[in-house]
């Protein structure tokens, strides 16, 4: 018995990392096509999460310089608010896309990748706060590359620190786990304020 437990054991280590292998592959490879079939941004993603507003005007200004570019904002703030930033500076609502699904940064990608396929969208402007782009960049790299799409990222200035990389660690373990299950882990509550 202790013989077929080894090799068992022994083939199930060489699958997962076979596994680990292939996802690592995968990415770059994803990446690198859409770079090449997309070399220019054809939408602006803008992470949302601040009150203040601070990004959904930074992208309003900034799409006037690109006013053929719809904008998602995933999970700013409320849709009036929102919308107002965006009229003010005289961004048509038809460009505007306003998602509420996301609840974290993970799955403010994870919810809107079903839209930006729909759209054949296959590089984005991501925009989000400084402090929070590292975070953003390394979530956008495994969940956007694993399905082809690249992004170029466009930092909003802010005065906070920069998050943590345990923070950051964490999500990529879970952008890693939406891959391989389609589960982000968000209802799992381990969202905790890590330093």
């Amino acid at each position: 018995m202790k013989p077929l437990f080894s090799l068992l054991k022994r083939y199930w280590i060489l699958a997962l990392a076979g596994l680990i292998l292939y996802l690592l592959m995968l990415v770059p490879v994803r990446l690198a096509i859409a770079s090449y079939q997309a070399p220019q941004p054809e939408a602006i993603l803008t992470l949302g999460g601040e009150t203040l507003g601070q990004r959904e005007e930074f992208t309003a200004e900034f799409a006037h310089w690109y006013p053929s570019l719809e904008i998602w904002v995933s999970s700013g703030m409320c849709p009036n608010k929102a919308r107002k930033i965006f009229q003010a500076a005289g961004i048509s609502d038809n460009r505007l896309h306003l998602d509420y699904r996301a609840v974290d940064t993970v799955t403010n990608f994870t919810t809107l990748i079903s839209d930006f396929k729909q759209h054949h969208i296959q590089h984005l402007y991501l925009i989000t706060s400084d402090y929070h782009m590292p975070r953003a960049k390394a979530i956008a790299t495994i969940i956007l590359g694993s399905q082809g799409i690249t992004f170029t990222p466009l930092s909003v200035r802010s005065n906070q620190p920069k998050e943590s990389n345990l923070r950051i660690l964490r999500d990529i373990c879970r952008s890693l786990l939406w891959i391989v299950t389609g589960r982000t882990g968000a209802s799992l509550q381990f969202d905790v304020d890590l330093p």
